[in-house]
């Protein structure tokens, strides 16, 4: 089998890798149907998150189930599914809360970037389709595995509900479907931060109603100015950076919610000013197993189409000028065939 393999920053191959399978009993091993390059795998392609060995790359992932282990109940083989980015056992207290990304035996699922993946604790990360798609809907189900799922939470952390405003920090797949995800839950006013005309395009598509370009403290002026000096409702953050952050806080009003959900590098919070800000403050990384049912709904029920954020296709085989697509910005999400 080849699959994906980070050497080093923006050194990408496609290479023989083992095949994955079964280990544990309540593992899983799928085919998969459709791969993709997520905007956190930058981080390590471009050396801010350092890279200590070769490391197999992906974690989004949706595809038919082969092999099961004997301790799985309720996946079978021939079944297609969908899992999020940490594997959980759905069962713990902090999944029954709603965090399985929190799990207490959470296991990081990497490697995704291949033909075949091995899926721990498959009961209760695995989550399956009415029947298996048509390939009309395979990018959307890749979408809910993770950028999807992710752009929910960030809407649901920071309490969005009909009738609010909203501003989204960041144009990415998950800034994008954020944007997506606000409409879905009823925000009247959607205000999407992007510089980008294809991006800002697809904004406007998924529910956007005001489009700003300014950034930093300009793009904070620029959402109080359009709120009346007051701050939006609810700001969903979904970058990472200090900048980001920081507009996301200042941009909100008084007693309003802030998520965040882009990896974090290099932020800070000053505690004093973030005191006065007076902000609900929620995020971390997405619990996409807790919405992994509805999300799915939503698709087979052709509700929503999340997969519009893959504007670029390529085989697995090129999977190194995906990255190098997304790096330089000439691709919002690049979607890989096996």
């Amino acid at each position: 089998m080849r699959g994906a393999v980070l050497y080093g920053p923006r050194d990408v191959r496609f290479e023989e890798r083992e095949v994955p399978k079964i280990i544990k009993p309540t593992d899983a091993v799928i085919r998969i149907s459709s791969a993709c390059v997520c905007g956190s795998d930058l981080w390590p392609y471009r050396g801010i998150q350092p890279t200590a060995q070769p490391t197999p790359m992906g974690h989004e992932y949706c595809g038919i189930v082969e092999e099961v282990g004997s301790a799985v109940t309720s996946i079978r083989p021939g079944q297609f599914a969908i899992g999020s980015f940490f594997a959980s056992d759905n069962n713990c207290p902090n999944c029954q809360a709603g965090y399985q990304s929190s799990c207490q035996h959470a296991e990081f699922v990497g490697g995704a970037q291949a033909s075949v993946l091995r899926v721990p604790l498959a009961d209760g990360t695995l989550v399956t389709t009415p029947d298996v798609p048509p390939d009309e809907l395979i990018a959307n189900l890749l979408a809910v595995s993770d950028v999807m799922g992710t752009g929910w939470f960030a809407a649901n952390a920071a309490n969005v509900k009909p009738g609010k405003t909203v501003a989204v920090v960041g144009d990415g797949a998950v800034g994008l479907l954020a944007v997506l995800s606000a409409k879905q839950m009823g925000a009247e006013r959607i205000m999407a931060m992007s510089r980008h005309p294809s991006r800002q395009k697809l904004a406007r598509e998924f529910g956007a109603t005001d489009i700003v370009s300014e950034r930093g403290d300009e793009g904070v002026a620029r959402i109080k100015e359009l709120t009346k000096g007051i701050g939006a409702d609810a700001v969903l953050e979904c970058v990472g950076t200090q900048q980001s952050m920081q507009q996301a806080i200042q941009s909100t009003r008084k007693g309003g919610y802030v998520s965040y959900v882009g990896v974090p590098h290099g932020v800070e919070l000053n505690g004093e000013q973030l005191f006065f800000a007076h902000v609900h403050l929620h995020g971390g990384p997405a619990p996409v197993r807790r919405f992994l049912p509805e999300l799915i709904k939503l698709v087979w029920n052709r509700k929503i189409d999340p997969g519009k954020v893959f504007d670029l296709t390529l085989p697995l085989a090129q999977v190194a000028e995906g990255y190098r697509a997304m790096d330089e910005r000439r691709a919002i999400k690049t979607l890989l065939r096996p």
